[in-house]
Protein backbone atom coordinates (compact mmCIF):
# COMPACT_ATOMS: atom_id res chain seq x y z
CA UNK A 1 0.00 0.00 0.00
CA UNK A 2 1.75 3.46 -0.87
CA UNK A 3 0.89 6.54 1.70
CA UNK A 4 1.08 9.68 1.30
CA UNK A 5 3.55 11.95 2.53
CA UNK A 6 1.42 13.04 5.48
CA UNK A 7 0.18 9.46 6.50
CA UNK A 8 3.47 8.78 6.68
CA UNK A 9 4.17 11.70 9.38
CA UNK A 10 1.01 10.50 11.08
CA UNK A 11 2.14 6.86 11.36
CA UNK A 12 5.26 7.72 12.61
CA UNK A 13 3.75 10.14 15.49
CA UNK A 14 1.17 8.31 16.70
CA UNK A 15 3.26 4.89 16.87
CA UNK A 16 6.27 6.87 18.92
CA UNK A 17 8.55 6.41 16.47
CA UNK A 18 11.82 7.72 17.11
CA UNK A 19 14.60 5.97 14.50
CA UNK A 20 13.82 6.00 10.96
CA UNK A 21 15.78 3.98 8.61
CA UNK A 22 16.83 4.38 5.05
CA UNK A 23 17.10 0.97 3.26
CA UNK A 24 19.06 0.00 -0.02
CA UNK A 25 20.87 -2.60 -1.65
CA UNK A 26 24.60 -2.80 -3.17
CA UNK A 27 25.38 -4.59 -6.19
CA UNK A 28 26.20 -7.54 -4.52
CA UNK A 29 22.62 -7.29 -2.74
CA UNK A 30 23.68 -6.72 1.00
CA UNK A 31 21.37 -4.44 2.39
CA UNK A 32 22.66 -1.10 3.71
CA UNK A 33 21.30 1.12 6.14
CA UNK A 34 21.41 4.74 7.49
CA UNK A 35 18.95 5.66 10.17
CA UNK A 36 17.42 9.62 10.95
CA UNK A 37 15.52 11.15 13.21
CA UNK A 38 11.63 11.98 12.20
CA UNK A 39 12.58 15.65 12.07
CA UNK A 40 14.27 14.53 8.59
CA UNK A 41 11.54 13.04 6.97
CA UNK A 42 10.25 16.02 4.89
CA UNK A 43 13.55 16.56 3.81
CA UNK A 44 13.44 12.86 2.49
CA UNK A 45 10.63 13.17 0.53
CA UNK A 46 11.59 16.56 -1.35
CA UNK A 47 15.41 15.86 -2.07
CA UNK A 48 16.43 12.81 -0.11
CA UNK A 49 19.00 11.78 2.00
CA UNK A 50 22.64 12.09 1.19
CA UNK A 51 25.28 9.55 1.36
CA UNK A 52 28.72 8.74 1.10
CA UNK A 53 28.84 6.73 -2.66
CA UNK A 54 32.74 6.49 -2.66
CA UNK A 55 32.07 4.30 0.11
CA UNK A 56 30.01 1.57 -1.20
CA UNK A 57 31.41 -1.50 -2.93
CA UNK A 58 30.07 -0.96 -6.82
CA UNK A 59 29.03 2.84 -6.33
CA UNK A 60 32.93 4.49 -5.79
CA UNK A 61 32.96 4.83 -9.30
CA UNK A 62 30.64 7.06 -9.42
CA UNK A 63 31.70 10.86 -10.37
CA UNK A 64 28.92 12.47 -8.24
CA UNK A 65 29.96 11.11 -4.91
CA UNK A 66 26.97 12.35 -3.32
CA UNK A 67 23.66 9.68 -4.18
CA UNK A 68 20.32 10.25 -2.69
CA UNK A 69 17.73 8.26 -0.76
CA UNK A 70 14.18 8.46 -1.20
CA UNK A 71 11.84 6.45 0.37
CA UNK A 72 9.21 4.36 -0.94
CA UNK A 73 5.93 4.62 1.39
CA UNK A 74 4.67 1.51 0.12
CA UNK A 75 7.46 -0.68 1.54
CA UNK A 76 7.09 1.38 5.16
CA UNK A 77 7.41 -1.82 8.34
CA UNK A 78 7.95 -1.37 11.50
CA UNK A 79 10.51 -3.44 12.78
CA UNK A 80 8.57 -5.82 15.78
CA UNK A 81 11.90 -6.95 17.24
CA UNK A 82 12.51 -3.59 18.37
CA UNK A 83 11.78 -1.40 21.99
CA UNK A 84 7.73 -0.59 21.76
CA UNK A 85 8.63 2.65 23.27
CA UNK A 86 11.07 4.59 20.59
CA UNK A 87 10.20 2.59 17.92
CA UNK A 88 11.63 2.13 14.51
CA UNK A 89 10.36 1.93 10.94
CA UNK A 90 12.11 0.50 7.70
CA UNK A 91 11.80 1.70 4.05
CA UNK A 92 13.33 0.73 0.97
CA UNK A 93 14.58 4.02 -1.34
CA UNK A 94 15.39 5.10 -4.73
CA UNK A 95 18.52 5.80 -5.19
CA UNK A 96 19.00 9.26 -6.91
CA UNK A 97 21.43 11.72 -8.62
CA UNK A 98 22.44 15.05 -7.01
CA UNK A 99 19.99 16.59 -10.09
CA UNK A 100 17.31 14.31 -9.32
CA UNK A 101 18.02 11.95 -11.95
CA UNK A 102 18.10 7.83 -11.40
CA UNK A 103 21.22 6.07 -10.47
CA UNK A 104 22.31 3.08 -13.03
CA UNK A 105 23.36 1.02 -10.54
CA UNK A 106 19.99 1.54 -8.36
CA UNK A 107 19.39 -2.19 -8.46
CA UNK A 108 15.47 -1.82 -7.34
CA UNK A 109 15.34 0.53 -9.98
CA UNK A 110 16.71 -1.73 -12.29
CA UNK A 111 14.07 -4.29 -12.09
CA UNK A 112 11.47 -1.82 -12.09
CA UNK A 113 12.45 -0.58 -15.36
CA UNK A 114 12.00 -4.52 -16.69
CA UNK A 115 8.76 -4.10 -15.13
CA UNK A 116 7.77 -1.53 -16.62
CA UNK A 117 9.37 -2.82 -20.21
CA UNK A 118 7.29 -6.05 -19.58
CA UNK A 119 4.31 -4.39 -18.67
CA UNK A 120 4.11 -2.31 -22.51
CA UNK A 121 4.21 -5.47 -23.62
CA UNK A 122 0.74 -6.52 -21.45
CA UNK A 123 2.47 -8.91 -19.39
CA UNK A 124 2.65 -8.87 -15.63
CA UNK A 125 4.26 -11.07 -12.87
CA UNK A 126 3.93 -12.56 -9.62
CA UNK A 127 7.15 -13.81 -7.82
CA UNK A 128 8.17 -16.33 -5.54
CA UNK A 129 11.10 -17.43 -3.36
CA UNK A 130 12.39 -19.86 -1.18
CA UNK A 131 16.35 -19.54 0.32
CA UNK A 132 17.20 -21.62 2.32
CA UNK A 133 19.79 -21.21 5.18
CA UNK A 134 22.30 -23.15 8.15
CA UNK A 135 22.06 -22.27 11.40
CA UNK A 136 25.58 -22.59 13.11
CA UNK A 137 26.33 -22.10 17.23
CA UNK A 138 28.30 -19.25 18.63
CA UNK A 139 31.10 -19.65 20.84
CA UNK A 140 30.96 -18.73 24.53
CA UNK A 141 31.86 -14.65 23.12
CA UNK A 142 29.37 -14.98 20.50
CA UNK A 143 31.91 -15.79 17.56
CA UNK A 144 30.46 -18.14 15.20
CA UNK A 145 32.06 -21.74 14.80
CA UNK A 146 31.70 -24.23 12.26
CA UNK A 147 29.41 -26.67 14.36
CA UNK A 148 25.67 -26.89 12.94
CA UNK A 149 22.55 -26.34 15.08
CA UNK A 150 21.77 -29.73 14.81
CA UNK A 151 22.17 -33.01 12.54
CA UNK A 152 18.66 -33.40 11.13
CA UNK A 153 17.64 -33.97 8.05
CA UNK A 154 15.48 -33.34 5.51
CA UNK A 155 11.83 -32.63 6.98
CA UNK A 156 13.02 -34.32 10.12
CA UNK A 157 11.03 -33.26 13.15
CA UNK A 158 12.33 -32.50 16.52
CA UNK A 159 14.15 -32.97 18.96
CA UNK A 160 16.37 -34.31 16.32
CA UNK A 161 14.95 -30.85 14.30
CA UNK A 162 16.74 -27.83 16.62
CA UNK A 163 15.55 -24.92 14.45
CA UNK A 164 12.11 -25.56 14.54
CA UNK A 165 11.32 -22.65 17.18
CA UNK A 166 13.48 -20.40 15.18
CA UNK A 167 11.86 -20.58 12.22
CA UNK A 168 8.66 -20.10 14.54
CA UNK A 169 10.07 -16.84 15.75
CA UNK A 170 11.09 -15.98 11.83
CA UNK A 171 7.62 -16.59 10.49
CA UNK A 172 5.85 -14.58 13.39
CA UNK A 173 8.26 -11.82 13.16
CA UNK A 174 7.55 -11.89 9.37
CA UNK A 175 3.83 -11.70 9.48
CA UNK A 176 4.01 -8.95 11.60
CA UNK A 177 5.81 -7.26 8.82
CA UNK A 178 3.34 -8.33 6.24
CA UNK A 179 5.39 -10.71 4.81
CA UNK A 180 3.13 -14.20 4.60
CA UNK A 181 4.90 -17.52 5.51
CA UNK A 182 3.06 -20.27 3.66
CA UNK A 183 5.69 -23.36 5.05
CA UNK A 184 9.04 -24.33 6.44
CA UNK A 185 10.93 -27.12 7.53
CA UNK A 186 14.47 -28.90 8.18
CA UNK A 187 15.88 -28.93 4.42
CA UNK A 188 18.79 -31.78 4.09
CA UNK A 189 21.98 -30.31 5.81
CA UNK A 190 22.85 -30.33 9.23
CA UNK A 191 21.36 -27.23 10.64
CA UNK A 192 19.65 -26.52 7.09
CA UNK A 193 16.55 -24.42 7.30
CA UNK A 194 13.71 -23.20 4.66
CA UNK A 195 11.01 -20.93 4.65
CA UNK A 196 8.65 -20.26 1.84
CA UNK A 197 6.52 -17.59 1.50
CA UNK A 198 3.28 -15.83 -0.14
CA UNK A 199 4.14 -15.16 -4.17
CA UNK A 200 3.68 -11.09 -4.72
CA UNK A 201 4.86 -8.72 -7.62
CA UNK A 202 8.36 -8.60 -8.83
CA UNK A 203 9.40 -5.81 -6.58
CA UNK A 204 7.53 -6.65 -3.53
CA UNK A 205 9.28 -10.11 -3.66
CA UNK A 206 12.66 -9.15 -4.05
CA UNK A 207 11.80 -6.59 -1.00
CA UNK A 208 10.72 -9.63 0.94
CA UNK A 209 13.76 -11.31 0.18
CA UNK A 210 16.10 -8.92 1.56
CA UNK A 211 13.84 -8.63 4.54
CA UNK A 212 13.83 -12.30 4.91
CA UNK A 213 17.39 -12.57 4.77
CA UNK A 214 17.33 -9.37 7.35
CA UNK A 215 14.69 -11.36 10.26
CA UNK A 216 16.55 -14.67 9.40
CA UNK A 217 19.87 -12.99 10.86
CA UNK A 218 18.62 -11.13 13.74
CA UNK A 219 16.37 -14.07 14.63
CA UNK A 220 19.34 -16.34 14.75
CA UNK A 221 21.63 -13.88 16.51
CA UNK A 222 18.57 -13.61 19.48
CA UNK A 223 19.24 -17.09 20.02
CA UNK A 224 23.03 -17.10 20.33
CA UNK A 225 23.32 -18.69 16.51
CA UNK A 226 24.95 -17.39 13.27
CA UNK A 227 22.47 -17.68 10.23
CA UNK A 228 24.79 -18.52 6.74
CA UNK A 229 23.35 -17.99 3.34
CA UNK A 230 26.39 -19.20 1.20
CA UNK A 231 26.37 -21.42 -1.30
CA UNK A 232 28.30 -24.24 0.66
CA UNK A 233 28.70 -23.54 4.27
CA UNK A 234 29.82 -26.78 4.85
CA UNK A 235 31.88 -28.76 2.07
CA UNK A 236 30.62 -31.82 1.16
CA UNK A 237 26.85 -31.18 2.62
CA UNK A 238 23.49 -29.40 0.90
CA UNK A 239 24.33 -25.77 -0.58
CA UNK A 240 22.11 -23.06 -0.15
CA UNK A 241 19.54 -22.30 -3.15
CA UNK A 242 17.52 -19.51 -3.99
CA UNK A 243 14.72 -21.20 -5.56
CA UNK A 244 12.69 -18.91 -7.97
CA UNK A 245 9.45 -19.42 -8.82
CA UNK A 246 7.64 -16.45 -11.54
CA UNK A 247 4.27 -16.44 -13.52
CA UNK A 248 4.39 -14.14 -16.49
CA UNK A 249 1.08 -13.13 -17.30
CA UNK A 250 -1.14 -11.60 -20.19
CA UNK A 251 -5.13 -11.11 -20.65
CA UNK A 252 -5.32 -13.31 -23.65
CA UNK A 253 -3.05 -15.41 -23.98
CA UNK A 254 0.00 -18.21 -22.23
CA UNK A 255 3.46 -16.84 -22.64
CA UNK A 256 5.15 -18.98 -20.26
CA UNK A 257 6.54 -21.93 -23.14
CA UNK A 258 8.09 -18.81 -24.81
CA UNK A 259 9.43 -17.23 -21.09
CA UNK A 260 11.21 -20.38 -20.64
CA UNK A 261 12.71 -21.10 -23.94
CA UNK A 262 13.90 -17.47 -23.83
CA UNK A 263 15.47 -18.43 -20.14
CA UNK A 264 16.98 -21.10 -21.14
CA UNK A 265 18.76 -19.69 -24.27
CA UNK A 266 20.21 -17.21 -21.75
CA UNK A 267 21.05 -18.98 -19.17
CA UNK A 268 24.95 -18.67 -19.38
CA UNK A 269 24.82 -15.30 -19.92
CA UNK A 270 22.79 -14.70 -16.94
CA UNK A 271 24.67 -17.32 -14.54
CA UNK A 272 27.19 -14.71 -13.50
CA UNK A 273 23.68 -12.40 -12.05
CA UNK A 274 22.33 -16.08 -10.56
CA UNK A 275 25.68 -17.06 -9.01
CA UNK A 276 27.81 -14.48 -8.18
CA UNK A 277 30.81 -16.01 -6.22
CA UNK A 278 33.25 -18.51 -6.47
CA UNK A 279 31.85 -20.67 -4.02
CA UNK A 280 28.31 -20.64 -6.74
CA UNK A 281 29.97 -22.96 -8.21
CA UNK A 282 31.08 -25.66 -5.65
CA UNK A 283 27.11 -25.97 -4.87
CA UNK A 284 25.73 -26.36 -8.54
CA UNK A 285 25.75 -29.92 -10.05
CA UNK A 286 26.08 -31.70 -5.92
CA UNK A 287 23.01 -32.59 -4.10
CA UNK A 288 20.35 -31.74 -6.52
CA UNK A 289 21.41 -28.29 -7.87
CA UNK A 290 21.21 -28.33 -11.35
CA UNK A 291 24.38 -28.39 -13.76
CA UNK A 292 22.62 -28.11 -17.13
CA UNK A 293 20.48 -25.78 -19.02
CA UNK A 294 17.84 -28.11 -19.06
CA UNK A 295 13.93 -28.20 -18.07
CA UNK A 296 11.54 -30.31 -16.93
CA UNK A 297 7.56 -30.82 -15.76
CA UNK A 298 8.53 -34.04 -13.29
CA UNK A 299 12.14 -33.70 -11.78
CA UNK A 300 13.27 -30.08 -9.72
CA UNK A 301 16.61 -31.18 -10.40
CA UNK A 302 16.96 -29.65 -13.54
CA UNK A 303 18.16 -26.31 -14.36
CA UNK A 304 13.98 -24.97 -14.77
CA UNK A 305 10.78 -26.67 -13.70
CA UNK A 306 7.41 -26.10 -15.19
CA UNK A 307 4.48 -28.60 -14.36
CA UNK A 308 2.34 -29.13 -17.34
CA UNK A 309 -0.51 -27.14 -17.70
CA UNK A 310 1.17 -24.84 -15.83
CA UNK A 311 2.15 -20.95 -16.38
CA UNK A 312 4.75 -21.01 -13.66
CA UNK A 313 8.58 -21.09 -14.08
CA UNK A 314 10.24 -22.59 -11.27
CA UNK A 315 14.21 -21.73 -11.73
CA UNK A 316 16.50 -23.74 -9.43
CA UNK A 317 19.87 -22.55 -10.22
CA UNK A 318 20.55 -19.68 -8.21
CA UNK A 319 21.95 -19.29 -4.56
CA UNK A 320 21.14 -16.70 -1.79
CA UNK A 321 24.38 -14.76 -2.57
CA UNK A 322 22.18 -13.07 -5.58
CA UNK A 323 20.78 -10.02 -5.61
CA UNK A 324 17.05 -10.86 -5.82
CA UNK A 325 16.29 -7.30 -8.16
CA UNK A 326 19.31 -8.22 -10.33
CA UNK A 327 18.28 -12.10 -10.30
CA UNK A 328 14.45 -11.28 -11.14
CA UNK A 329 15.52 -8.34 -13.78
CA UNK A 330 17.43 -10.64 -15.59
CA UNK A 331 14.82 -13.37 -15.83
CA UNK A 332 12.63 -11.29 -17.20
CA UNK A 333 14.86 -10.01 -19.50
CA UNK A 334 15.76 -13.58 -21.04
CA UNK A 335 11.81 -14.58 -20.77
CA UNK A 336 10.49 -11.04 -22.69
CA UNK A 337 13.39 -11.61 -25.07
CA UNK A 338 12.38 -15.53 -25.84
CA UNK A 339 8.65 -13.89 -26.14
CA UNK A 340 9.40 -10.97 -28.70
CA UNK A 341 11.68 -13.55 -30.63
CA UNK A 342 8.49 -16.32 -30.16
CA UNK A 343 11.54 -18.67 -29.29
CA UNK A 344 10.29 -22.20 -29.40
CA UNK A 345 10.49 -24.42 -26.17
CA UNK A 346 12.88 -27.38 -26.44
CA UNK A 347 11.23 -30.68 -25.23
CA UNK A 348 11.71 -31.31 -21.68
CA UNK A 349 14.77 -33.04 -20.89
CA UNK A 350 15.14 -34.46 -17.33
CA UNK A 351 17.86 -37.09 -18.83
CA UNK A 352 20.43 -34.13 -19.94
CA UNK A 353 21.76 -36.13 -22.89
CA UNK A 354 20.76 -32.93 -25.39
CA UNK A 355 21.53 -29.70 -22.77
CA UNK A 356 24.36 -27.65 -22.79
CA UNK A 357 26.07 -27.24 -19.04
CA UNK A 358 25.99 -24.40 -17.19
CA UNK A 359 28.91 -22.36 -16.67
CA UNK A 360 31.58 -23.89 -14.17
CA UNK A 361 32.99 -21.38 -12.41
CA UNK A 362 33.08 -17.41 -11.83
CA UNK A 363 35.59 -16.76 -14.27
CA UNK A 364 33.62 -18.85 -17.24
CA UNK A 365 30.24 -17.01 -16.47
CA UNK A 366 32.09 -13.91 -16.40
CA UNK A 367 33.20 -14.93 -19.83
CA UNK A 368 29.86 -15.39 -21.32
CA UNK A 369 28.31 -12.27 -19.47
CA UNK A 370 30.82 -9.80 -20.95
CA UNK A 371 30.67 -10.85 -24.32
CA UNK A 372 26.89 -11.16 -23.94
CA UNK A 373 25.38 -8.48 -26.19
CA UNK A 374 21.90 -9.33 -25.05
CA UNK A 375 23.20 -8.32 -21.38
CA UNK A 376 24.66 -4.89 -22.85
CA UNK A 377 21.04 -4.51 -24.75
CA UNK A 378 19.04 -4.51 -21.37
CA UNK A 379 21.12 -3.42 -18.88
CA UNK A 380 22.44 -0.24 -18.75
CA UNK A 381 26.20 0.38 -19.72
CA UNK A 382 27.27 2.04 -16.49
CA UNK A 383 26.22 -1.02 -14.62
CA UNK A 384 27.46 -3.68 -16.81
CA UNK A 385 30.78 -2.08 -16.43
CA UNK A 386 30.81 -1.89 -12.59
CA UNK A 387 29.14 -5.69 -12.25
CA UNK A 388 32.32 -6.64 -14.53
CA UNK A 389 34.71 -4.79 -12.16
CA UNK A 390 33.04 -5.78 -9.21
CA UNK A 391 32.35 -9.75 -9.96
CA UNK A 392 33.77 -12.22 -7.72
CA UNK A 393 34.64 -10.16 -4.94
CA UNK A 394 34.86 -11.20 -1.84
CA UNK A 395 30.68 -11.09 -0.60
CA UNK A 396 31.08 -12.43 3.29
CA UNK A 397 27.81 -11.85 5.30
CA UNK A 398 25.99 -12.68 2.46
Amino acid sequence: MRYTESEVTEFIADNDVKFIKMAFCDVFGRQKIIAIQPNLLPDAFERGIPIDASRITGFEKEHDSELYLVPDTSTMSLLPWRPAHGRVVRFFCDIRRSDGSGFDIDCRGILKKAVDIAKLHGIIFEFGARNEFYLFKNDEEGNPTDIPFDNAGFMDAAPEDKGEDVRREICLTLEDMGITPQSSHHSGGPGQNIIDFRHSSAIHSADDVITYKSVVKTMAARNGLTASFDPIPIPGKDGNGFHIAFTPTMYDRDCSENFLAGILAHAAEITAILNPTADSYKRLGAFGAPEYVSWSETSRHCFAYKKAGSKTIEVRSPDSTANPYLAYAALIYAGLDGFLKKTKLQKPDSTRETSAKLPKSAEEALRFFEKSSFIRNVFPEYFVKTFIQTYGSDRHGA
